[in-house]
């Protein structure tokens, strides 16, 4: 056998050999380092232009945030009426001598017009006689519920009255609001129509408090004396006349050629 050599040698895989992107690869890294650590330690002020700002923006992937969403008030789906529960939150007002109060029949029957309006899908708000919301207050309707005297004045005293602003700004609202609550109380309650009218309803302060937009107007129930009977034993009747009256205003509805 001819000789060999026994020293085995080992092969070396040659390595391959890096392409140009491999050194431009490199070049960025070092670029973006020394860029990095330059705006570090570098007071941003004696940097050229807006270069300080613009380079670490450059070199940071920022997370989008989303824009805070705008927010709109929903717009009133129903019409809003507003009762005012007369003397409510302030005084009895009338007072009869077995301590009958008008301030009692005004919320009981404010209370029962607003369940029934709110079933009928309106949005109501029952409001006291000097309620701080009065100012500024804006509604499709507002009416204020009050009753008249308990002292027997004579027989022709019963009844109800209706009256809106003396001076309004949109009189032909305040018109057919109150044709439509005499029309419908009247049919409902079977009340006569009184047309004693005095300077307090028509001055009504609540009038001049509300919105120019809000069309109001101020009922006298019935006397609670010759009357009291149906305000204290049927206020569901009552509430139920001055809702007729209100629904007819919202509703735009047809009035008789007489109203009562």
């Amino acid at each position: 056998m001819g000789t060999s050599s026994n020293i085995n040698q080992s092969i070396t895989p040659e390595k391959p050999r890096k392409g140009t992107f491999y050194y431009i690869q490199v070049a960025l890294g070092v670029a973006v380092l020394l860029a990095t650590t330059f705006t570090a330690w570098t007071d941003p002020s004696l940097l050229p232009g807006n270069f300080g700002e613009t380079l670490p923006e450059a070199l940071i992937i920022q997370t989008a945030v989303a824009p805070e969403l705008e927010i709109i008030p929903t717009p009133r789906s129903n019409p809003l009426v507003a009762l005012v529960a007369g003397h409510s939150g302030n005084d009895s007002g009338a007072v009869c001598p077995d301590g009958l109060t008008e301030r009692s029949i005004n919320e009981t029957v404010a209370a029962f017009a607003r369940q029934s309006l709110v079933e009928k899908g309106l949005d109501v708000e029952v409001l006291q006689e000097f309620d701080p919301k009065l100012d500024g207050y804006q509604a499709t309707v507002l009416v204020s519920i009050h009753a008249d005297s308990c002292d027997y004045v004579n027989d022709q005293a019963t009844g109800f009255k209706v009256s809106s602003a003396l001076a309004n700004p949109h009189p032909e609202r305040a018109a057919r609001l109150t044709a439509c609550l005499r029309n419908r109380y009247g049919k409902t309650t079977g009340l006569p129509l009184h047309n004693s009218i005095t300077i307090d309803m028509t001055s009504y302060h609540a009038f001049s408090e509300i919105s120019p937009e809000t069309t109001a107007a101020i009922i006298e129930v019935g006397f609670m004396n010759l009357d009291r009977q149906l305000l204290t034993q049927n206020p569901e009747q009552v509430a139920s006349g001055i809702v007729e009256g209100i629904l007819c205003y919202v509703n735009n509805e047809d009035l008789s050629a007489t109203t009562p």
